[in-house]
Formats: structure tokens, C-alpha cells, sequence
């Protein structure tokens, strides 16, 4: 049984999916890339992550090289998945989400109060046209 539910169901034999879970990143910034990344075909995507990453082109005038890092990875492992799988890379379409990650605190004495440590979960789906 899972603890988690997928965004999206997608059909099992064209599709490929990747859970990146408590991850530290910006749950509001990873939102934003994930919306500009979704419904572009893989290798538009993975360009347009390496470009934020060696900063060619921005998203509204940033470049969130941390989050870029962090989904590319994702999506690299969901194109050995479908290699695996045997689909066709060339039809891949990206459906990327970013929801909010459990937080804890760090304790510290009384007085400092500690620290607030938030995570952000991201799901990504590759589908064939």
C-alpha cells in the first residue's frame, strides 16, 4: 500500500513516472519551473533546464539553478526508465508537479528556538504522443 497518490494516472504501458520525495528545494520556485517544463516534449525540457543551469536563459528574470539541478536529475532517471521500458524517447511528452513536502524543526536551546526545515515533493510523468 502506498503513502502517497500520483497527481495523474497515466496508462501504464506509454508512460513513465518518477517520485522525487522531501526534497530542499523551494516549494514555490519548483512550481514555477515545473509549469514552464510541463507538456514540452523531453528534449525541449531537458534544454531549457541545462540553459537555466549555465545560465543562457531565465525564467522571469531568474535562473533557479538549484531546482534545474534537481529536476533534471528526475528527468534523467524517467528517460532510463523508458528506455528500459522500450518507448520511444522522441515521443515523450514532460507532465511535471511540485507540491509541498513535510517540515520539521531543528532544536536548539530555548531561547534560539531552533530551525524551521521545509521539503518539496515533485512528481514527473513521461507520456507518448
Amino acid at each position: 500500500m502506498n503513502m502517497f497518490r500520483y497527481v495523474m494516472n497515466p496508462k501504464p504501458q506509454k508512460s513513465v513516472k518518477v517520485y522525487g520525495r522531501a526534497l530542499r528545494i523551494s516549494t514555490k520556485n519548483s512550481v514555477k519551473v515545473c509549469r514552464e517544463i510541463n507538456g514540452k516534449p523531453l528534449k525541449k525540457a531537458k534544454r531549457l533546464l541545462e540553459d537555466l543551469i549555465t545560465q543562457k536563459r531565465s525564467i522571469n528574470g531568474k535562473y533557479y539553478t538549484n531546482i534545474s539541478r534537481t529536476l533534471l536529475k528526475l528527468l534523467e532517471s524517467a528517460e532510463k526508465n523508458a528506455e528500459f521500458k522500450g518507448l520511444e524517447l522522441e515521443k515523450m511528452i514532460v507532465k511535471a508537479s511540485s507540491h509541498k513536502g513535510f517540515t520539521f524543526w531543528r532544536p536548539r536551546r530555548l531561547k534560539l528556538r531552533g530551525t524551521k526545515r521545509k521539503m518539496t515533493n515533485i512528481q514527473i510523468f513521461l507520456e507518448e504522443k
